[in-house]
This record gives structure tokens, C-alpha cells and sequence, in this order.
């Protein structure tokens, strides 16, 4: 009888590109399984969560400066009639 191996739980990932590679990895390995790899399951969700936290916690600082660019730069914000 074998016994299953554990994956160990990763730190979260510090940047985007890094999250997002997880997520893809994570979602690949999920849909390949012909078998559910339930001693595992918990660590992979654990660490897609962290990843689309990440993911998610870029995406909306990338978007706020987007809209304050935008904000300084139109027109009819900056001139008065």
C-alpha cells in the first residue's frame, strides 16, 4: 500500500504574474485528474484563493490609478464655462 503525498502549502505569491501562473497551474492539474486528488484538494484551494486575492488586490490597484489618470486628464473636469 502507498501512501499519498502532501503537497506543502506554499507562501503566498507576492506579485501578479506569480499569482496568476498559480491559478492557471491549479486549474490545469484540477482538470486533468481523472480522479479527484482529495488528500490535496485543501492545499490547492487554499492557495488559489491566496493567488486570486493577489490577483484581485492588483487588478483593483491598477484600475483606481487608471481612473484617476483618466479623472486629471479629461477635459471637461478641467475647464470651467
Amino acid at each position: 500500500m502507498t501512501t499519498p503525498t502532501r503537497r506543502r502549502k506554499k507562501a503566498a505569491p507576492k506579485t501578479f504574474k506569480a499569482a496568476y501562473n498559480i491559478l492557471k497551474t491549479n486549474a490545469a492539474e484540477l482538470q486533468q485528474q481523472d480522479e479527484p486528488d482529495i488528500d490535496n484538494l485543501m492545499t490547492t484551494v487554499e492557495e488559489s484563493i491566496a493567488a486570486y486575492r493577489v490577483c484581485e488586490t492588483r487588478i483593483n490597484a491598477v484600475q483606481q490609478a487608471l481612473d484617476a489618470a483618466f479623472a486629471e486628464e479629461d477635459p471637461a473636469t478641467s475647464i470651467d464655462s
